[in-house]
């Protein structure tokens, strides 16, 4: 039999796509069940990456399982078939809607045997772990001792993961602690007070750094650079000589400028007796309320990549947005390797405060 160039092209062709075909049927079955939990502390847009997460499991007719309270849930067997109409309304929402909590018993050997069974026992195939640094550890040690493909999404508002650039929760909390803030000057401004505003970063000063440019802050304390009081008392000083009244101090809560914020306010009310000082510490607030539209977007982002990244045979990874284009990074190097603070923003800061 004859057959033209044109034809064995297109029979190469049908072939080809008949190949793909096939991959992608038996790739897309070796992960038929998947669940999905949030561990930790709570982010505005978690609600977001669980929608997400559900959906994207609908649209690809795979089961989804919703496990309530973290690890914790998961070895109390906590777990539940979710659909689609599971997740309505609930993007708008702050917090999980599948509840965290802390889990001392995933820690030990027989914690994560214990929910390695109940895994198996409900038919996951794989597991996505929304979270942040401890909600990994504990997703790699159920891919080490177990071989369970896990796949994680960043939810912090502490922006302290590496492999992205932003993590969920982030941007809202940015917005809450500006508004915070922007309301505590008009105090400052009507008493002519120095107040000391402490936010949440233990590690990072990711919070205190972009929420305090933007809120005007005169000084901002993070951790990643130790200024020291002198400096502070120094820039307050000078401050004080071009006419200011009133100040706002930005303190990232690992600072170690003090032992702690209200003896950093002490010594700084002792040294700056011209100042009336007042310290504001915005606690859990800054976890709390309706996501961000970035944040609700970044959520739906990370979830559908998450399951497009198990689908693809991907696992012990997680779903960053680098540049703009979703990402996947090894859990290790989320996990080991340090974020560097963004020089310029200092720079920027610096300039700025004077």
């Amino acid at each position: 039999m004859n057959l033209s160039t044109e034809n064995v092209l297109v029979f190469f062709r049908i072939r080809l796509l008949e190949s793909i075909t096939i991959d992608l049927i038996i790739m897309i079955k070796k992960v038929n069940n998947i669940g999905v939990l949030t561990s930790g502390g709570d982010a505005p847009g978690m609600n977001a990456a669980i929608r997400a997460v559900v959906r994207a499991c609908s649209f690809y007719e795979l089961k989804c399982f919703g496990i309530y309270k973290g690890y914790e849930g998961l070895i109390e067997n906590e777990i539940e078939e979710l659909n689609a109409r599971s997740v309505r309304n609930i993007i708008n929402k702050g917090g999980t809607f599948l509840k965290s909590a802390r889990s001392r018993a995933f820690r030990t050997t027989e914690g994560r045997a214990k929910a390695h069974q109940n895994l198996v026992e409900a038919g996951i195939d794989a597991l996505v772990v929304i979270g942040g640094d401890g909600s990994f550890t504990g997703a790699m040690k159920l891919y080490e001792e177990y071989n369970f493909p896990v796949v994680g999404i960043p939810a912090t508002i502490d922006n302290d993961i590496n492999g992205t650039d932003y993590t969920i929760g982030y941007d809202t909390a940015l917005n809450t602690v500006v508004d915070a803030i922007d309301k505590i000057r008009d105090t400052a401004s009507s008493h002519n007070r120095l107040f000391l505003i402490e936010v949440m970063g233990r590690d990072a000063g990711d919070i205190a750094l972009n929420a305090g440019i933007g809120a005007g802050a005169e000084e901002i304390l993070i951790p990643e650079q130790n200024l020291g009081v002198e400096r502070l008392i120094d820039s307050l000083k000078r401050s004080k000589k071009t006419g200011k009244t009133s100040s706002i101090i930005v303190v990232a809560e690992g600072d170690k400028s003090g032992k702690n914020i209200f003896e950093l306010g002490e010594y700084v009310e002792e040294n700056l007796k011209d100042y009336e000082v007042r310290v504001s510490v915005l606690g859990h607030i800054q976890r709390g309320g309706s996501p961000s539209c970035y944040d609700r977007v970044l959520g739906s982002k990370l979830g559908v990549g998450a399951i497009d990244a198990l689908l693809k045979g991907e696992s012990n990874v997680m779903i960053g947005i680098v540049n703009k284009k979703i990402e996947s990074v090894s859990l290790e190097v989320a996990l080991t390797k340090e974020r560097e603070m963004d020089q310029e923003l200092i720079r920027v800061s610096d300039i700025t405060s004077i």
